[in-house]
Order: structure tokens, then C-alpha cells, then sequence
């Protein structure tokens, strides 16, 4: 018979949004192994129950959009009802598409920002009583994307560049009242929305452009696990892989040159493979409404 999980966690309760798949998903296992009461926030039901019943410790789901207020505000009430203040919160839900900006479809692309930075703040809002209650830790998921914007995926990047953004404002508004906000830095994660990137042209040549050391793909397992690390150090950025921290001493190069190795490359990628819109990617942009709809 294992020990009690016994660390800063212990006895806390952690919100993850975006946690019915994924990092998210992984990340409300690593969270409950180390002694947290998870709440699991999404929209498939049928995979949050089973993330919650996987959990090694005590947790709840609640199907909700982030980027819906009315529905976040009860599920935040709900959440402190049933397992207490959240001490966590972890801003995890995204979405993404692929493809040339001209050819986007404007619904797609205003929902894949909706949810990325919206829904970031959204969440961030809801939960702003507990975490000024708890001096808590606030965890927004952001990506290499914040730092280098890439072709072909404007959305993203913008999204993911903009809730860094508000992750920073944010940091700085609730610093004076105990709470500390941090910054992930993800890169390739193995999930559902990247798992079929080589079906799509845009996100195979978008990749296989990367210099060879970011094109590793990680694990959710170990991204998760780098999480949960900085939410018991209550970090203020985590960078997974490690070397991504380089690329923000870099950021100020960056679009100087992705627009010249853009220049040379896209005409002639785009004459052997047409580039084409991927739509909401993973099971993930199926389950949302959004993707369903379509």
C-alpha cells in the first residue's frame, strides 16, 4: 500500500481547464497524484468522467465553455461548493487550425482566438475570488508560438501570443494580493491535435522547417509532470523543453527571419503541395461546439 501524497499540493484544490484530453488531461492526473482535488472543466462528458474516474485521488468534472461567462460563473461556484477554493487554476483549453490566412474560414479562425485568449481570461475572472482567498497560483498555457509567430498559423499564434500578454497583465495586477501567475511554454506536445499533423501539408512542412531540436515531439506524461512542478514552486514561467527559454532572448529576430525563409519557401512548397485550411484540429476541435456544428 503506497503513502499519502504528502507536498505543497496536498489537500488543494487544482482547476484544469481543456481536461478531458491531452496536457490537460494528464496534467489533472499528475495534479491528483500529488494530493490535489482536481476539477476537470470541458466539453465532452462521456472523457471527463473517465478522466475523473482514473484520478488517484478525489475530483470532479463540469461541462462547460470557456469563452461562456454565465456558464463558467456557475461552474466556479459549483466547483467551490463541492470540493472548496481553488488554490490552482490552470488556463489549458485551446484549439488551433492550419492553413493560409486568405483561405481561414472567419468562424474558425475567431473561435480558435475566442477560446485560446478569451477563454483564458475568462477563466482567470471566475476563479479570481478563490485565488485571492487561497494567494493562490494561476498557470496560463501558452506556446512557442507566443514567442515566434509562424505562417499558416495565424490564429494560434496570435491567440497564444496575446495570453501570454494577458498572463504577464495579470501577474502584475494580482502580485500586491499574494497571488502568483505563471507562463508554460509549450512545444510539440503528443496529443490528439498534433497526432494527425502529418495528414495535414501546412503542419508537416511547418514543422519539418523547424530546426531539428524543435521538431521532438514530448509526451504528455512529461509536460505534464513539468507543470505540476511549477505550480509547487508557483513559478512564474516553465519552458518545456528547457531550451525554449533561449528563444526568448531570440524573440526580437524572430519575424525578420520567418519572413525571409518564408519568402524562399512557401512559393515553392505551396507548388508541390497545395496548402490547404485544416479546419478545428484533433478529436479535441471535433468535440467542440464549434467543430461539431460543422
Amino acid at each position: 500500500m503506497s503513502a499519502a501524497p504528502c507536498g505543497p499540493l496536498t489537500g488543494r484544490v487544482a482547476v484544469v481547464t481543456g481536461a478531458a484530453r491531452g496536457v490537460g488531461a494528464a496534467l489533472a492526473q499528475e495534479l491528483s497524484r500529488r494530493g490535489a482535488l482536481v476539477a476537470l472543466i470541458g466539453h465532452e462528458p462521456r472523457e471527463l468522467a473517465r478522466q475523473t474516474g482514473a484520478l488517484p485521488g478525489p475530483g470532479a468534472w463540469w461541462e462547460a465553455d470557456v469563452t461562456d461567462d454565465s456558464a463558467m460563473e456557475r461552474t466556479a461556484a459549483a466547483v467551490r461548493e463541492r470540493l472548496g477554493p481553488a488554490s490552482v487554476v490552470v488556463a489549458n483549453a485551446g484549439l488551433a487550425e492550419g492553413g493560409p490566412f486568405a483561405e481561414s474560414s472567419p468562424a474558425t479562425w475567431r473561435r480558435v482566438v475566442e477560446v485560446n485568449l478569451v477563454g483564458s481570461a475568462v477563466t482567470a475572472r471566475v476563479f479570481l475570488p478563490d485565488l485571492l482567498a487561497t494567494r493562490g497560483y494561476h498557470l496560463q498555457i501558452a506556446s512557442l508560438a507566443s514567442i515566434g509567430a509562424a505562417p499558416l498559423m495565424s490564429a494560434y499564434c496570435a491567440s497564444k501570443a496575446g495570453a501570454e500578454s494577458f498572463a504577464h497583465a495579470f501577474q502584475a495586477e494580482t502580485a500586491p494580493h499574494g497571488i502568483a501567475v505563471g507562463i508554460a511554454y509549450l512545444n510539440w506536445t503528443d496529443t490528439d491535435m498534433i497526432r494527425d499533423l502529418d495528414r495535414h501539408a501546412v503542419l508537416r512542412e511547418l514543422r519539418g522547417h523547424m530546426p531539428r531540436a524543435a521538431r521532438r515531439v514530448y509526451t504528455a506524461a512529461d509536460v505534464a509532470a513539468r507543470l505540476a512542478d511549477a505550480a509547487e514552486r508557483r513559478s512564474r514561467a516553465v519552458y518545456v523543453p528547457r531550451w525554449l527559454r533561449a528563444a526568448q532572448v531570440a524573440r526580437a529576430a524572430l519575424p525578420a527571419v520567418v519572413t525571409r525563409v518564408s519568402r524562399r519557401e512557401l512559393p515553392r512548397l505551396a507548388d508541390r503541395t497545395p496548402f490547404e485550411a485544416t479546419g478545428l484540429l484533433g478529436a479535441g476541435g471535433s468535440g467542440d461546439p464549434a467543430g461539431r456544428d460543422r
